[in-house]
């Protein structure tokens, strides 16, 4: 779940930062009305600017909540590993990792003739 609100996520920046890029600014709206051609553009002389606007303003809430939906995703990851550890609980992982470690055989231990004399 948390693979696909982050590739969401993405697809919708990567979106966002494009919308952004394409809109013009306030500065381009004197200019046009100088006989700047607004007639011929697909939205109208004024369509433009709404529509854009428009899709930003949806494409950012839809950004703000896939963030808030991985923060919270975050929290509840954080919570339940920290409870683990807190609790003294331990997981299938755990016991696999120790059951590959190596251990200490008692016949290992050194006898006497291997102990150098002073």
């Amino acid at each position: 779940m948390e693979t696909i609100i982050l590739a969401v996520h993405v697809v919708l920046s990567v979106a966002l930062i494009g919308l952004v890029m394409i809109q013009q600014g306030k500065g381009a709206e004197a200019g046009a009305s100088f006989g700047g051609g607004a007639s011929q553009t697909i939205f109208g002389s004024t369509g433009n600017t709404s529509f854009l606007g428009r899709i930003t303003a949806i494409i950012a809430a839809l950004f703000f909540a896939t963030s808030l939906a991985l923060a919270v995703y975050a929290s509840q990851q954080a919570k339940t590993s920290n409870a683990a550890a807190t609790t003294g609980l331990v997981t299938e992982e755990a016991v696999k990792e120790a059951s590959t470690l190596p251990t200490l055989e008692e016949d290992a231990a050194p006898s006497n003739g291997d102990v150098p004399s002073e």
